[in-house]
């Protein structure tokens, strides 16, 4: 609905959080905002079937810029294997460990 000001021109409510003159903004300010200040979405999902629980998975989602997260003390990518590119030392490590096991274990099937 329409008002009108003392001084004669219709003013016109504005909705939402910012002055009417305002530019809207592109996907790349609202990016940015989203990843300088984060976005957690969380929900959880529960199948049950008379009354007996068969599943749930809980989602827990955060979207931030690295910088943003390591605020947070998040940083989990630095540590893991598959991301910094020591998945291949582990495989490695792996292959001998189980071929050292694999002699242990014959050695003790001999002694028996």
């Amino acid at each position: 609905m329409d008002r009108i000001s003392p001084s004669g021109p219709v003013v016109r409510p504005t909705y939402g959080a910012g002055p009417a003159n305002r530019e809207p903004a592109n996907l790349g300010d609202i990016l940015e905002r989203v990843l300088d200040r984060g976005v957690v979405i969380a929900g959880d999902i529960r199948v049950n079937l008379l009354d007996i629980e068969l599943l749930t998975i809980k989602l827990r989602l955060l979207i931030a810029s690295v910088e943003t997260a390591r605020e947070l003390g998040i940083d989990w990518w630095e540590h893991d294997p598959y991301l910094s590119g020591r998945d291949r030392e582990l495989v490695a490590e792996n292959r001998r460990l189980r071929r050292r096991l694999s002699a242990l274990e014959g050695r003790e099937d001999a002694d028996a």
